[in-house]
């Protein structure tokens, strides 16, 4: 291998090495450098191409990292998680994004993969369809400094098979919320001593869901339907009553109405509003209980928030903690984008989609790890501005004036890095940096063929 394994950024990745025995180790490092420094795909065989590895006769063992080794993706989460939470959330509650998304894959032997619909190619007028893995993710929501913004890091991610999967095997179909119910269990074990705040789209607003949440102490915000039944607690049983005390009060006003109604109380606010810096809105708010025949009685604080300038459209908020204060309910739910933005730049930058594994274990490790690469990328990215603030910088032009750091500018950080470590031949930085021929060589290849 032509890279230097002195690098202080490779040693970052120590940190997982209780993950892998003494034999598999040294090879999932490779592994994951070469998806760092990759352009293109992600396939092994593209990351053994980045590394100067093509003449390797042993590939093998780089496939049976992810197809047959004996490793768990869930113990390299907590890991993750833990080492986020020391960088970038020592504070205050964690925010954790939640949502799920589709993988666009094809093939007879992907047998988890399933038919949905495409939210990136979709509307309101046309549905379109695709063929693909569903994933579901938890993402760290915290503000990084050095990009001046909110980052969504993800750190769990779990496969959601399709409906056709269970009922192939004779098992009842588990719903994308059941698997919810697990991710956020899972989180909460993890660190039992953190208020945590997630934050969802309107498929994770359901009765069941949120009343799991209550019961676990976790706060989970989420959109609301306009036409939800919501009533008063139930009034006190009088001594002596007989019957099954009542689960809920009078009806209240359903949401459609108050947005309608002169005598809605509606307040300013100004928050950070999706990417568009502060933006003055108008807020009505209020506690209810949500409650349908046969379900559990949810008490929720509910959020009205509207545009006096009318750029977008009235939305209405939910969380399951009464107490919670409006402003920090609204703030936190614009959070809730940047996980899509997440989602496009793993695409774009790390290769999702790219892949080709139809092995089933390898097919559960690797979309995961390449996620979670998005978070460690972030992770080196600020241990190397830490050590000199200059090398992270954002990558302006004369016809592209940018102000602030996107991960494409870490990822190129962390690249730059790994690639200058790799032509040094001395541990001294005022030795001059020589250049042998063999990487003359592989950098010519690396520029001059598709991948």
């Amino acid at each position: 291998m032509l890279f230097n394994h002195g690098s202080d950024v490779v040693a970052f990745l120590q940190s997982f090495a209780p993950l892998f025995s003494v034999r598999v180790w040294p090879v999932a490092q490779e592994l994951l450098l070469g998806a760092i420094l990759a352009p293109g795909k992600r396939t092994v065989c593209s990351v053994l191409r980045v590394l100067g590895l093509r003449s390797l006769v042993r590939f093998q063992n780089y496939h049976r990292v992810l197809n047959r080794a004996q490793w768990s993706p869930r113990l390299g989460a907590r890991l993750l998680l833990d080492q986020l939470i020391r960088t970038f959330g020592n504070a205050g509650p964690l925010v954790l994004g939640l949502d799920e998304t589709i993988e666009r894959r094809w093939g007879r032997r992907i047998a988890a993969r399933g038919i949905y619909r495409d939210a990136a190619r979709s509307s309101k007028a046309v549905t379109n369809k695709t063929s693909g893995l569903r994933w579901l993710s938890v993402q760290l929501l915290a503000e990084i400094p050095w990009a001046q913004r909110i980052w969504a890091l993800p750190f769990l991610t779990v496969l959601a098979p399709s409906a056709r999967y269970y009922q192939q095997r004779g098992l009842r179909p588990r719903k994308l919320t059941e698997r919810a119910k697990q991710a956020i269990l899972q989180v909460k074990r993890w660190v039992p001593h953190r208020g945590l705040i997630f934050v969802a789209d309107n498929g994770y607003a359901v009765l069941e869901l949120l009343a799991w949440c209550q019961r676990l102490q976790v706060t989970l915000i989420t959109t609301l339907r306009l036409d939800a039944a919501l009533f008063a607690p139930a009034p006190k049983s009088k001594s002596g009553q007989k019957g099954r005390p009542r689960c809920k009060g009078r009806v209240l006003p359903k949401l459609s109405d108050r947005l309608k109604s002169p005598r809605t109380k509606w307040q300013g606010l100004w928050v950070h509003w999706y990417g568009q810096g502060r933006k003055k809105v108008q807020v009505a708010t209020g506690t209810a209980l949500w409650y349908h025949t046969g379900k559990v009685p949810v008490p929720i604080r509910w959020v009205l928030v509207r545009d006096p300038l009318g750029q977008f459209e009235t939305r209405a908020l939910l969380s399951t903690d009464p107490r919670q204060a409006l402003q920090q309910i609204v703030e936190v739910y614009t959070r809730r984008w940047q996980v899509e933005v997440t989602f496009e730049e793993t695409r774009a930058h790390l290769g999702i989609e790219t892949q080709r594994q139809w092995n089933a274990k390898a097919i559960q490790r690797t979309t995961p790890v390449l996620l979670g690469l998005f978070s460690l990328v972030t992770l080196m990215a600020n241990h190397l501005h830490a050590r000199k603030p200059s090398c992270l910088r954002p990558r302006a032009c004369a016809w592209y004036d940018k102000r602030t750091v996107s991960f494409s500018d870490a990822l190129g950080c962390v690249r730059e890095h790994l690639w200058k470590r790799g032509f040094c031949m001395s541990a001294e930085q005022t030795d001059i940096p020589k250049i042998s021929k063999d990487w003359i060589k592989h950098l010519a290849t690396l520029l001059c063929y598709p991948q």
